[in-house]
């Protein structure tokens, strides 16, 4: 079978076109997003949706995740990923089974039904983690496509996946806020290098493969110019699986709390990762135990 998007191989680096929609069923399948938002997210790759969540949510949820910090700072969970040469946390993963307010909060109609419409089909979730940038020594997330990890190490079929990012404090130009370039998901970028085994237990502090390389993101960048998702507490920014992404340190005094959702649709689930990877951990990658999320009054009706 012919690889579509042959990456992390011996031929080094190119620039491939996009095979699938960006908004599949015509953005019919739920009801969401305007016409107009609609046409943003499929020029861009990403929409930004302000002031989605209130005051009093953003609070209840910024301290579920303070605890969540708190609790991986104590115990030796597989979950807490922490920064390169310290005990900080920078991510919490699973955090929809880790917290009872985070796992309602994926089946928010909000969010979900953005999800359902751009994805045209019913979702679950691959993956879900809060990522942390505390004032002063926050670290940067380098340029890198998800998709292109994922369908590496995870095996993920096609581009039928997004993220939603729920920003917990406001993000501001300077405290390293998600950067992203417009129209990049049209392209997907094969990296160089081979990919070790266990990978991930680096590449989630520090990643090194997978990583595009200069002359790519100078290209990507000259041509759809570069955004920063500025906004405050309670936006959701949404964004395609094969967007180019990432976000510089924190020196800022102000801390940086964001969750991320990743919503795949039932017909794109995993299968084998590439060149004869070992599966990923399943609270990075959920891979068997996964279940089709309906919105949360749906799934209350349900369990009646």
């Amino acid at each position: 079978m012919t690889e579509t998007y042959e990456s992390r191989t011996e031929h080094g680096s190119a620039i491939l076109a996009r095979r699938e929609p960006i908004v599949y069923e015509d953005g019919q399948y739920a009801r969401a997003l305007k016409a107009e938002q609609l046409a943003d997210y499929e020029r861009d790759g990403f929409i930004m949706l302000e002031n989605l969540f209130s005051a009093e949510e953003v609070a209840a949820l910024l301290g579920e995740v303070h605890d969540l910090s708190q609790e991986g700072e104590k115990r030796n969970w597989n979950e807490a990923i922490r920064e390169p040469g310290s005990n900080k946390v920078r991510s919490v993963f699973r955090v929809h089974s880790l917290s009872e307010k985070i796992g309602a909060l994926a089946r928010d109609p909000r969010l979900l039904n953005v999800a359902r419409q751009i994805l045209g089909s019913e979702t679950y979730l691959h993956q879900s983690r809060v990522n942390f940038k505390p004032g002063f020594h926050g670290k940067e997330f380098y340029w890198h496509s998800d998709f292109e990890t994922w369908h590496v190490e995870d095996g993920m079929p096609a581009m039928r996946a997004l993220s939603c990012s729920i920003l917990l404090t406001d993000n501001v130009s300077s405290n390293g806020p998600l950067m992203l370039i417009p129209g990049s998901h049209r392209q997907f970028i094969a990296c160089q290098g081979v990919t070790p085994d266990s990978h991930y237990k680096e590449s989630l502090r520090k990643q090194e493969y997978g990583v595009p390389d200069p002359l790519s993101l100078e290209l990507l960048a000259e041509q759809g110019g570069i955004y920063q998702a500025v906004a405050p507490a309670g936006s959701v920014v949404f964004f395609d699986c094969n967007v180019m992404h990432g976000s510089s340190s924190n020196i800022t005094p102000w801390p940086r709390a964001n969750v991320f959702m990743v919503y795949n649709s039932v017909h794109n689930t995993l299968k084998t990762p590439r060149y004869g990877l070992a599966p990923r951990p399943e609270y990075i990658a959920t891979r068997d135990g996964f279940e089709m999320l309906l919105p949360e009054q749906e799934a209350k009706a349900k369990s009646v």
